[in-house]
């Protein structure tokens, strides 16, 4: 079953949502404003995706941050960032197995849900 994960009333999240209805693929959604992210979920993302993927520096939630915040992200700093910041993870991220896929790109996600 493929995962997605990001935040309900972010309009690339709905895009993406369109694009797998479209390709006629069920997903189940976690929604970090809800559900947010545990130090389990939070581990698993710093682990599988880079950070440059990961965390979105081009939001209003990485501005907020502090300098000595932004400067000092590294994989110990990220989870406890992710976890008080859940607006930072890029959206959207997908699951599938061990599989992971950072960021809106539809030929990259069509690709990654036939393929895996």
């Amino acid at each position: 079953m493929l995962t997605m994960f990001g935040i309900a009333n972010c309009d690339t999240i709905k895009k993406t949502k369109k694009l797998l209805a479209e390709l006629g693929v069920e997903f189940e959604f976690h929604d970090y404003k809800k559900k947010g992210i545990d130090s389990s979920l939070g581990q698993e993302l710093v682990d599988a995706i880079p950070l440059e993927q990961l965390v979105n520096k081009r939001g209003t939630t990485w501005r907020k941050l502090s300098e000595h915040q932004q400067q000092s992200l590294s994989k110990d700093t990220a989870l406890s960032l992710i976890q008080d910041n859940t607006s930072l993870v890029r959206r959207p991220i997908l699951r599938k197995g061990n599989a992971w896929l950072a960021g809106y790109d539809a030929q990259a996600i069509e690709a990654f849900v036939q393929s895996h």
